[in-house]
């Protein structure tokens, strides 16, 4: 995975008009998280359609600036950063991007509306 992507795309799941909610981005956000439109589509054991990274798939920058923005990069973000091969100053971190639960669509309680 390479860490050359700087802005996310539009239909990123990590914008905060993406429709998914905090605690989802938190899972997706602790480890790697390939950008989904350079993953291949494949099915788990399971049967269920996940996204898997090539070798070259770059990592989204979603997931990149919502960790940068909570201050809490992953393990890899760190050593590659030491490594040279990613520079935070270099993300667009005017991208419309959340950090907090209120940013995103929040789970409605039963018997709520």
């Amino acid at each position: 995975m390479n860490y050359n992507m700087t802005a996310p795309c539009k239909e990123c799941p990590f914008l905060r008009t993406s429709g998914f909610t905090f605690d989802s981005l938190m899972e997706h956000a602790s480890g790697e998280f390939g950008c989904h439109k350079a993953c291949e589509c494949v099915e788990d054991e399971d049967g269920c359609k996940v996204f898997q990274p090539k070798k070259d798939t770059p990592h989204c920058a979603g997931a990149l600036i919502f960790n940068e923005l909570r201050n809490t990069p992953h393990q890899m973000m760190r050593i590659c950063e030491r490594l040279g091969f990613y520079d935070m100053r270099k993300l667009d971190m005017y991208a419309n991007v959340g950090s907090k639960p209120q940013d995103y669509r929040q789970k409605r309680k039963r018997g709520l509306r």
